[in-house]
């Protein structure tokens, strides 16, 4: 029976002349592959070929056993044109979608982080944002719901409070780690007094308070949870190349 739910376009490749294959994350349904026969025909029903950042209401079938679903549908309600037209904005922005692809299991719902992609990439449209900043804040909070990142304020081994130097992150983990506990964990990154700046902030802003995330502290944060994406899932973030330009490599 024909499915009805939003969608945003995540990934697209070409499968015949005139249809697509088309990788949605839809709002109740989660990530799907769908076969979007003709969708390139002007007169589709998708009005054309279905393009990446496109949001709209979709009416699909899921295959059998893992197999592709059939797009009986797409009606585009947002475009966002406007990423398309500033490189880091729209590096930014495949970055987004490459790691819901990476992070989310096919077919699982997960509603909040629809609801967080659609609303950062709206965000990411303005010019007043800060891709950086944006892409932050879209990664601590998507990690967060998919239960890959706990506490961040205190050691993860011995439970004591983070100072400020010596500081490590590691993935295996989960956690922070201190000074006296880093030493005896193979697997770490190094995080500096800009990324616990960052944590710091985040950790406001998800208890309610408005804090700045400057520029540095955004780049930092952000390098450490692709970091922890790329261990977690043991896949690179090819879109990384062109958005973290002050990535490290844990130690």
């Amino acid at each position: 029976m024909p499915t009805a739910d939003l969608a945003i376009c995540l990934r697209v490749s070409d499968y015949s002349e005139t249809s697509q294959v088309v990788t949605f994350l839809t709002r109740e349904g989660g990530l799907l592959r769908l076969l979007a026969k003709g969708s390139k025909r002007a007169k589709s029903k998708s009005a054309g070929a279905i393009d990446l950042f496109s949001q709209g209401e979709c009416v699909y079938t899921l295959g059998r056993s893992g197999s592709l679903g059939t797009l009986i549908e797409f009606a585009e309600t947002v475009s966002r044109p406007a990423l398309r037209k500033r490189l880091d904005r729209l590096n930014v922005g495949l970055y987004m979608l490459e790691i819901c692809t990476i992070l989310l299991g096919p077919s699982d719902p997960y509603p909040e982080i629809f609801d967080l992609l659609s609303n950062a990439l709206n965000r990411l449209c303005q010019p007043d944002a800060s891709p950086q900043a944006v892409l932050a804040y879209f990664q601590w909070r998507v990690l967060r719901h998919v239960g890959l990142l706990g506490q961040m304020d205190a050691c993860v081994n011995c439970g004591r409070k983070i100072g400020t130097k010596g500081v490590y992150f590691s993935s295996s983990l989960g956690g922070l780690l201190c000074r006296d506990c880093e030493s005896a964990v193979v697997e770490k990154y190094a995080v500096s007094p800009s990324c616990l700046s960052a944590i710091a902030a985040l950790s406001a802003a998800e208890a309610g308070k408005r804090p700045t995330l400057p520029d540095k502290q955004a780049r930092a944060i952000n390098a450490l949870l692709a970091y922890h994406i790329e261990f977690q899932s043991g896949r690179e973030i090819k879109s990384a190349r062109g958005v973290l330009d002050e990535r490290k490599k844990g130690t």
